[in-house]
Parts: C-alpha cells; structure tokens; sequence
C-alpha cells in the first residue's frame, strides 16, 4: 500500500526548474500544493523555520538578479537582516520552500524529503536556473502545474 505525502510547495511561477521538481515529487506519489512563493505574506519569524538549519548565504537564491550583479551580497547579511529582507523581497528566497507536516526545507533537498518518507526516482535533482542568465520573463507560468 502507498502513502500519499502531502507537501506545501512554494514556487517562482513560472520558474521551469521548480516546475519539474513539482513534476518528480507527483512521480514518487505526492500530493503537491503549489504556492506562490512571491504573493505569500512572509515575516522573518515564519521563514526562519524553513531557512534556519542552513548557513545564512545558503538562504539566497544565487540565481536572483540583484545576487547575481553584486547589488545583494548573502555573505554579509546577519540572520536578523537576512531574514527582514527576505520577508521584504521574496524573489531573492532560495527556492523552493517545502513543508512537509511540521517539517521545512529551502531548496530541493534530495536527503532532506527522504527523511520524510518521499523516495524520489533515481538521478540527478533538477537545481538551479534553467535558463542560465535568461530574464526572469523568459519562465512562463504553465497552465499544467498553478494551483
């Protein structure tokens, strides 16, 4: 018998990579509620639960314009700062955010869902832009994945 995990996704519309993660974890039986990472109305005390077990740079998305051009350096933040311009400017969240029951997760942490039961099919995990330096415009929202 198999066991439907439900996880909370928390995505960049659009976003091609997050939209084949979503894709793998309906593969291994889960039940994905896809949410608007940019629309979600953040504070910094609910992101820490999904960042916080990571280095602080860690909590960026390396692909996000203003870290990409040097205007945003992680290395520099202090958790509080972090956590007070992620919750301003979600675009530069690390994608995606996951829940799963009483359990978060920032970025797609292949060991961290096997902890929580999700046997993903075997290879390589989608990670990073997969667009390269494409603008974010180029990631149309697919009708197949939106909540």
């Amino acid at each position: 018998m198999t066991t439907t995990v439900p996880v909370r996704f928390w995505w960049k519309p659009g976003c091609a990579t997050n939209t084949r993660q979503i894709r793998l974890l309906q593969a291994a039986g889960c039940e994905v509620e896809v949410r608007d990472l940019l629309t979600e109305p953040w504070t910094p005390a609910r992101l820490a639960g999904f960042l916080g077990r990571r280095p602080v740079a860690e909590w960026f998305n390396p692909a996000a314009p203003a870290v990409k051009s040097g205007a945003v350096v992680p290395s520099a933040f202090t958790p509080e700062a972090a956590l007070e311009r992620l919750a301003a400017e979600p675009l530069l969240i690390r994608r995606p955010l996951m829940e799963i029951g009483n359990a978060r997760a920032s970025g797609f942490d292949t060991a961290w869902l096997a902890t929580q039961g999700v046997a993903l099919a075997e290879g390589p995990a989608p990670e990073g832009c997969a667009h390269g330096d494409a603008p974010a415009a180029y990631c149309p929202p697919p009708a197949a994945v939106q909540a």
